[in-house]
């Protein structure tokens, strides 16, 4: 819905995750995401804010877009024609993130295994859906 992923990663579970852009003060440019897991009756149970530029998200494409842009930001606007919006986005660290914290809330959620990072890191038009790994909360 809108920039707002949902998802129900345990089939008849009463937990959803809901994943949100996190605003900054411009109009159409995030810092990074929100995860939130959500409880059908009793509403939001935890949140942790991701940001970009502490998972290296547009490290690669800041020095040919610094001068028009702020780092570590996603901006909507400066999408080029025919290019996916997350053009130069390295998302390898924001998915291992959200697989570590997914895995607390949503244990055998995603159980297929994760496609290597070291075969290719290109940038997705969307974040993708986690796969199940292991881990800890310490995102």
């Amino acid at each position: 819905m809108g920039n707002t992923y949902y998802a129900t990663p345990i089939a008849d579970g009463t937990l959803r995750l809901q994943i949100s852009f996190t605003d900054t003060m411009y109009r159409n440019i995030y810092g990074g995401l929100r995860l939130t897991v959500m409880h059908v009756d009793r509403g939001e149970i935890d949140a942790v804010a991701l940001s970009f530029a502490g998972h290296s998200t547009f490290f690669r494409r800041e020095g040919a877009l610094y001068h028009r842009n702020m780092p570590d930001t996603f901006n909507i606007t400066l999408a080029r024609p025919g290019q996916p919006l997350w053009e130069g986005a390295d998302t390898a660290g924001l998915r291992d993130a959200i697989e570590r914290y997914t895995a607390v809330w949503f244990s055998g959620a995603w159980t297929a295994s994760a496609p290597s990072r070291a075969a290719g890191r290109t940038a997705h038009t969307a974040p993708a859906v986690p796969t199940g790994r292991s881990g800890t909360r310490a995102c």
